[in-house]
């Protein structure tokens, strides 16, 4: 059985392999396996390409271990899988998803969780069709419920006052330095290469110095908007605002989460906002009805896909955060967003009220992690907040302190 059949360097050499020559020496080893082991096999690169530390070694000691057990089921391949692959006690629930699509050829796999009730995942497309559902429960606030109400909306052409928000944002937003270079006249490393190339292609002359700088790209935008009931009369506002970032800048993710979990930016890339809404509109079903904003923001982080898309990211949450009860599983996503997230910011209509204050418990507990608590309430306050993300700001904890 090969030991590496990804491995793209000759076992000879130590050289890299011609592309042509390494495809074909890699489907000749694939050829020569048994029909059964490509599940297999395809399991082991399936978990490396989501992140999962797995070692040639062990899909070889994966495949041995399945031909010893027999297997008489899938759960001998499950045990299996769990006895090789390893994977770590805090990713046991995604392993157990990718289990469950690979083998099964489930598109809407479960994650167990502690209740019963389950927050559906919808995946518009992007770099993979997969939609997976997160089994949690959580009591909403005083205008919130838990319970599920499908419905659908249609949303009317706005005019456009947009239009220059959108024109604006790409610049706008907070940077970040790449690991790529640029040529650059002052200000930066020694290109040596190119440089060196000019000395050869000069007989020797030793010109003005070749210099290159990093570069420097926006970050990633991430919104998340709240569609239950308690939201409706933002709900439309808050999707012309999603259109308008997803036009106008280059790396935007929007999601939207009441009883379910949907991503709409495939939709919102069309260019028209009419049609593009209309598409949006289409894909969420859970309009208007209840909320479960700590499992649906779990559910998000669970999707190693979607996990990825607020790492290192300027985050906002578009909710009033009315949750009632026990509020753990809202304060876990929240802190496990700001990890990751370069600036969670949340935005919420009811600070649009000069009598606002974040007295609730699950608004305390999270205040200390929010870098932002802003008035969302319009789109006038919100794209002049969105526009002004480069800027540091005190935390929301320091002003909201000093203003109580």
């Amino acid at each position: 059985m090969s030991r590496d059949l990804d491995n793209p360097f000759s076992p000879f050499t130590g050289r890299r392999c011609p592309e042509g020559a390494d495809e074909g020496r890699r489907q000749r080893r694939e050829n020569s396996l048994p029909h059964a082991a490509a599940p297999l096999l395809g399991f082991g690169r399936l978990l490396r390409r989501y992140g999962f530390a797995i070692a040639p070694e062990q899909v070889s000691s994966f495949m041995q271990a399945a031909t010893l057990l027999g297997p008489r089921s899938m759960a001998d391949i499950r045990e299996a899988a769990l006895a090789t692959l390893a994977p770590p006690p805090d990713r046991r629930d995604e392993f157990e998803v990718h289990f469950q699509s690979h083998f099964y050829g489930n598109t809407s796999a479960v994650v167990e969780g502690d209740a019963g009730e389950e927050t559906r995942i919808n995946d518009d497309g992007g770099a993979d069709d997969e939609r997976i559902e997160a089994e949690q429960r959580q009591e909403g606030g005083e205008l919130s419920s838990a319970l599920e109400q499908l419905s659908s909306r249609d949303f009317q052409r706005d005019d456009d006052r947009l239009t220059a928000f959108r024109r604006r944002l790409s610049s706008a937003l907070p940077a970040r330095r790449s690991f790529r270079t640029v040529r650059t006249p002052s200000r930066g490393k020694l290109d040596l290469r190119r440089s060196l190339r000019e000395i050869v292609s000069a007989d020797g002359d030793v010109p003005s110095p070749l210099l290159r700088r990093r570069q420097t790209v926006p970050r990633k935008l991430l919104i998340l908007i709240d569609v239950s009931g308690s939201m409706k009369l933002h709900t439309a506002d808050y999707l012309k605002l999603a259109h308008a970032v997803v036009q106008g800048a280059d790396r935007a993710e929007i999601f939207t989460f009441g009883t379910r979990l949907t991503r709409i930016t495939t939709a919102l890339h069309v260019r028209g906002r009419e049609q593009a809404l209309a598409r949006a509109a289409a894909q969420v079903d859970d309009w208007d009805g209840g909320t479960r904003m700590g499992p649906t923001l779990l559910a998000f982080l669970s999707v190693p896909r979607f996990s990825s898309f607020a790492r290192g990211a300027a985050v906002i949450i578009l909710s009033d955060a009315l949750e009632r009860g026990d509020h753990a599983e809202m304060e876990t996503a929240i802190r496990r967003l700001s990890a990751r997230a370069f600036r969670l910011s949340l935005a919420t209509p009811l600070a649009g009220d000069p009598r606002f204050q974040p007295a609730t418990t699950a608004l305390r507990a999270i205040l200390p992690v929010l870098d932002d608590l802003v008035d969302g309430s319009s789109v006038n306050s919100l794209t002049d907040f969105i526009l002004s993300l480069a800027h540091p700001a005190p935390r929301a904890v320091t002003i909201w302190k000093r203003v109580s």
